[in-house]
């Protein structure tokens, strides 16, 4: 969904789409109900008005809603809706309802405008029949283009080799599928992967001439140098996995601290698109260049007590300055393991200063340590 759309529109321009447009208004809260002049006197007072034809008013709504409810046949909304279709990235949901309220058609972005999601919903509520033609959900098997994005993963490149990642699950053609880090219910714990899909937690051993297709879930940034055969094999998701641990002079520009992690990042060879939240000593909670860059990334931002930080093992090396200023023995290595939950670095504190005369700034990285997925039939090819 993409920010700043309201959630639901309600279009309705029949007597019996009044009453289905009137039961989904009153459940919808969050709904904008849009009835035909005919109908209108009948509608409560925070409806709108329908042009007709819809056109007019549907060219100022269509890009302002996450989902498009139609109580309208299918045909007359495909016509209405063609010249306002752009791609599937940015185009939102379309559902269609028939007059006697007896099916709810997921018409447009089933996957990534999270139409197929609101067509069950909408069925739900109203007591009727979905009716969703994604083959993947169809199916049951992976749905590539959304895989993890309720677990905040995403895709590092949303073209490249999904439209054929999508076919290659559909078919049941072999797939592999290797997590190195990330959430392990991007698939339920309690189902075996789908068929044709098997699963590794690494990339070591692995020809990629072997599948159809690898989709890889990793924080590497160096997948693409160091493996470009696999690389061009795959589809790769990004979790949201990596905590950064930050200390800082006090007053150190915004610019400066964007630009040492965004250096740490890269010379460790690992996506900022990984990123989950940054952490840090209380006295640095209201560091400017801290809370910009919680507000820019949308990561979170958490401090510790000195106290809570001297208690966290696995630190490599007492800082002084921490030790003397802020009463504590560590700042971004403590801070890191202490959010992240793991007892070690996965980037020890590095130090970072523009110039001479620039402020500094410390960064350690954790990985957030997940459970792994038990998965019968798994690849385990690190040995061989």
């Amino acid at each position: 969904m993409i920010q700043n759309r309201k959630p639901y529109s309600i279009y309705v321009i029949t007597k019996h789409g009044l009453k289905t447009g009137l039961e989904l208004f009153s459940v919808l809260k969050d709904a904008d109900l849009y009835v035909s002049p005919k109908f209108i006197s009948e509608a409560p007072k925070e409806a709108k008005l329908l042009s007709l034809p819809m056109e007019p008013t549907l060219k100022e709504t269509f890009t302002e809603y996450d989902c498009h409810i139609f109580i309208i046949s299918v045909g007359a909304v495909v016509r209405m809706i063609s010249p306002l279709l752009k791609n599937k990235k940015v185009d939102p949901a379309v559902l269609c309802i028939d007059d006697q309220a007896k099916f709810t058609v997921c018409l447009l972005s089933g996957h990534v405008g999270r139409g197929n999601f609101f067509t069950q919903k909408i069925a739900n509520t109203i007591g009727n029949i979905p009716v969703i033609t994604t083959a993947s959900d169809v199916s049951g098997t992976l749905t590539v283009d959304i895989l993890g994005r309720d677990l905040g993963w995403t895709l590092e490149d949303q073209d490249r080799n999904v439209t054929r990642a999508c076919a290659a699950v559909v078919n049941e053609t072999k797939v592999l599928f290797v997590q190195e880090t990330g959430e392990p219910s991007f698939w339920p714990l309690e189902k075996p992967l789908p068929k044709g899909v098997e699963y590794s937690e690494s990339l070591k051993g692995i020809d990629p001439k072997d599948f159809e297709i690898l989709l890889i879930v990793s924080d590497r940034a160096d997948i693409r140098s160091t493996t470009p055969d696999i690389y061009s094999n795959s589809v790769i998701f990004r979790p949201k996995s990596l905590i950064l641990g930050l200390g800082c002079d006090k007053g150190i520009p915004f610019e400066e601290a964007e630009k040492g992690i965004l250096s740490i990042l890269e010379r460790n060879k690992l996506s900022l698109e990984s990123v989950k939240a940054i952490s840090s000593v209380d006295a640095k909670k209201e560091e400017p260049a801290f809370l910009e860059l919680s507000r820019k990334y949308n990561w979170e931002f958490q401090t510790f007590s000195p106290e809570d930080l001297d208690k966290v093992e696995g630190i490599s090396e007492i800082s002084p300055a921490a030790s003397k200023y802020i009463g504590t023995r560590s700042v971004s290595e403590a801070s890191a393991l202490l959010l992240s939950g793991s007892s070690e670095l996965l980037v020890t504190k590095q130090k970072y200063k523009e110039t001479e005369e620039s402020k500094n700034l410390t960064i350690a990285i954790s990985r957030i340590p997940f459970e792994k997925r038990k998965e019968i039939g798994s690849l385990n090819l690190e040995k061989v």
